[in-house]
């Protein structure tokens, strides 16, 4: 019989330290969450929702502001922990600058052993980048879980979006047993139950 995930509570969110490189993360013990995406993708916005905060995750009009490893505790326990990795791909910066962060955020990815799952945000109207996918390809070579949140569902009409996540889960159809889809608003505040049970599950890992 499979135990029903512990349900934690996000709002206890935290900030715990900024990190330029994976030297400078936290001791890499108990359990993270780490959430990427496009830097129009609206990852702060999604972070914010889903801990009922307005402002733990910084949303800028400028998109590529997060430019560091942002690590969140939960419940006080710098064992439980949120991680907003730098947004890529659209940022106005120097293509050197854009480079540097893809790199930190790939040695991420590929060396932290406490991540257990990694929320990947797109926009619903544009999905799967060139990037999006190498996310994907890392986090499979590591046979990390990954759950996409295609964000700013409330841009489109029902029909729309919901032939935009069928298409998502038809492309993605060889990592299934890795990767889940679903729709999401963080200003409709759609799907935040189903985000924070995925979230719940990976938790467990601790």
């Amino acid at each position: 019989m499979t135990a029903t995930p512990e349900r934690r509570n996000y709002q206890t969110a935290t900030f715990l330290i900024s990190a330029p490189t994976l030297a400078k993360c936290p001791s890499d013990r108990g359990v993270e969450i780490a959430f990427a995406g496009r830097s129009n993708a609206g990852k702060s916005s999604a972070i914010n929702a889903l801990t009922q905060q307005r402002a733990l995750a910084r949303t800028s009009k400028t998109p590529g502001r997060t430019q560091l490893i942002n690590f969140f505790t939960l419940q006080n326990d710098e064992q439980l922990r949120l991680v907003d990795l730098p947004g890529y791909g659209y940022a106005k910066v120097p293509e050197a600058m854009k480079k540097e962060w893809q790199a930190h955020l790939a040695d991420y990815l590929q060396r932290r052993r406490s991540l257990a799952g990694l929320i990947l945000l797109m926009d619903v109207r544009h999905p799967l980048s060139d990037f999006d996918i190498q996310l994907l390809e890392m986090a499979d070579d590591r046979a990390l879980p990954v759950h996409i949140l295609l964000t700013k569902a409330d841009k489109l009409k029902q029909g729309p979006a919901k032939a935009s996540l069928q298409q998502v889960r038809q492309r993605l159809a060889e990592w299934e047993d890795l990767v889940s889809v679903q729709l999401f608003s963080a200003l409709k505040r759609q799907g935040l139950d189903q985000a924070c049970s995925v979230m719940d599950r990976w938790m467990m890992a601790e």
